[in-house]
């Protein structure tokens, strides 16, 4: 008897005081987050998925949504992907100018969103994609079968015979039981998401104030749908009482048909509820992480091919140092030294366009950055699985970014291209598929064959990275040191591997400074029979 009670005192504590409870944490998956982006997209401006990865975007995203329930994080996603038109993104900027002029309204309306964390699965498939089952028409009917199972109980009292009565009223009730388990488990998943949805609509109406007048006129609509759709007080209150009405009483076949039927009715106002409930949440979720930071600022929007980054940052380093860069009409070849950040740069470069795309801000001092789609290559693997070796999965990313015809021009960020092959063919090709990206793209490309600086001159502006002074800085030019050789004698290779090593960078920059010469030579050896050797071979050095 104490443990009903105590039982009872937690079930009505937890009806009419629910955010009192701490909201679960439930796991979505990256599917599962991107599912209302899917149900949408415009494929020719959205990122794709290795974009998506090479840019880091979903470590970034974790940070973005903090303490946001499923609604918000779907919003954030979908906006991160898609973008936003100009009207939109100034709409945006205006919406979080107003939250961050008031901590104490964002603070408020972080209390009362809380409600929407109690949601345990997605709806965005549910309201924008799937169809609901239509109820079969002897669902209506479902009452006869606990009205056979009471008049067979009165069998069994008169009839010796009675109780075949009372098993043959119970076997149907006992196959639908465990015929539509798995799916009354599902949908009651669904109902409590719904359920947070509605809730935290309600608090948000009953907050009031600005950017919540759309809440306020849907209040009353919400309260009754969130009563169409729950069960009773009693059955809520009194747990054992809903399992004998479901396995007696068929209560919870009912319920989800009857639900079923009401989410159905339901389901333009239950999308726009939604829709206004993601978008305030992602606006408070993006309004507290910006009072968090201390490096950023509003973007401007630019041209399609003018880019202008001052003190630009990546946000998920803990000790960044500002870079700058400026673009007008060509691209950017970006050199530097081993571990000299290029790759870096490139992703801060790249979710910097994002951000201003999404949201209209990004991580500098001051910002012009262009509204256009980012399209990565930087992460390419072999995979042993797929049977694609490092050049081939370089080969077909390349396929993926010129077969990008028919889509909106955009900035491509390429990290190391080619480098899955020898020197001279990875420069042929890389130097014949980034002159045909140029033609419509804005290209930033980093890479150590810096003899493609010289061929690209015409479309990408040369860049290097210096950090002789222990602080990165971008500075126009080409890497005039590179330090390959060097970093042997740091990693203990020993006197004989540099000083053969040094030996052949020399005879190479040699060959290429006067390759007329070297070819000639080349030749001769050819003529006459024999193999050119270009220098002497260790042994040759040993016994001399």
């Amino acid at each position: 008897m104490p443990a009903l009670l105590a039982s009872l005192r937690r079930s009505v504590s937890d009806f009419f005081h629910p955010a009192d409870r701490e909201p679960p944490s439930p796991f979505f998956t990256p599917e599962e987050i991107g599912r209302l982006h899917r149900t949408d997209r415009d494929a020719r401006s959205a990122l794709d998925d290795q974009t998506w990865h090479d840019l880091l975007l979903e470590s970034w995203e974790e940070r973005l949504a903090q303490d946001t329930s499923i609604f918000g994080r779907q919003m954030l996603h979908r906006r991160l992907r898609a973008g936003l038109q100009d009207a939109d993104c100034a709409a945006l900027t205006q919406r979080l100018r107003a939250l961050l002029a008031d901590p104490g309204r964002v603070d408020a309306l972080t209390t009362a969103l809380r409600l929407l964390r109690y949601a345990g699965t997605e709806l965005a498939g549910l309201l924008f994609s799937e169809e609901l089952p239509q109820p079969p028409a002897w669902s209506r009917f479902l009452w006869v079968l606990p009205l056979m199972l009471l008049l067979s109980l009165g069998l069994l009292a008169t009839q010796p015979l009675g109780w075949m009565a009372t098993l043959a009223a119970l076997a149907p009730l006992m196959a639908l039981q465990v015929s539509y388990h798995r799916r009354l488990e599902s949908w009651n998943n669904t109902l409590g998401s719904l359920n947070a949805l509605l809730a935290g609509s309600h608090a948000l109406a009953e907050l009031g104030g600005p950017l919540l007048e759309p809440f306020v006129e849907a209040r009353s609509e919400a309260a009754r749908l969130h009563k169409r759709i729950g069960h009773s007080l009693a059955l809520r209150m009194i747990p054992a009482a809903m399992a004998y009405a479901n396995w007696f009483g068929a209560y919870n076949i009912s319920h989800y048909w009857k639900t079923t039927r009401a989410v159905h009715r339901a389901r333009d106002f239950l999308r726009a509820c939604y829709l206004r409930s993601a978008g305030l949440e992602a606006d408070v979720a993006l309004a507290r992480h910006l009072r968090r930071q201390e490096h950023w600022c509003w973007a401007e929007r630019s041209g399609p091919r003018t880019l202008e980054l001052e003190g630009g940052v990546h946000p998920l380093m803990d000790a960044p140092s500002p870079l700058s860069l400026a673009l007008d009409g060509q691209g950017a070849f970006i050199s530097g030294q081993n571990a000299s950040g290029k790759s870096t740069f490139l992703r801060m470069v790249g979710l910097n366009l994002v951000a201003a795309r999404a949201f209209g801000f990004c991580y500098a001092r001051q910002a012009r950055l262009p509204a256009a789609p980012v399209r990565a290559s930087m992460q390419n693997e072999d995979s042993l699985l797929g049977g694609e070796s490092l050049y081939m999965s370089e080969l077909r990313r390349a396929r993926e970014l010129l077969a990008s015809s028919g889509e909106p021009a955009g900035i491509c960020l390429i990290d190391e291209v080619f480098r899955g092959t020898n020197h001279l063919e990875s420069v042929s090709a890389a130097s014949a598929v980034l002159e045909t990206l140029c033609e419509r793209d804005l290209v930033l490309v980093s890479s150590h064959n810096l003899v493609l600086a010289r061929i690209l001159a015409g479309e990408l502006e040369p860049f290097r990275i210096d950090t002789a002074g222990g602080c990165p800085v971008l500075q126009p030019g080409v890497l005039r040191e590179p330090n390959g050789i060097a970093l042997l004698a740091t990693q203990g290779f020993g006197a004989r591997i540099e000083e053969r090593a040094a030996e052949v960078a020399r005879w190479l920059s040699s060959h290429l400074a006067t390759p007329g010469a070297a070819l000639q030579s080349d030749r001769a050896s050819i003529e006459n029979g024999k193999m050119p050797r270009p220098w002497p071979s260790s042994k040759a050095r040993l016994s001399a």
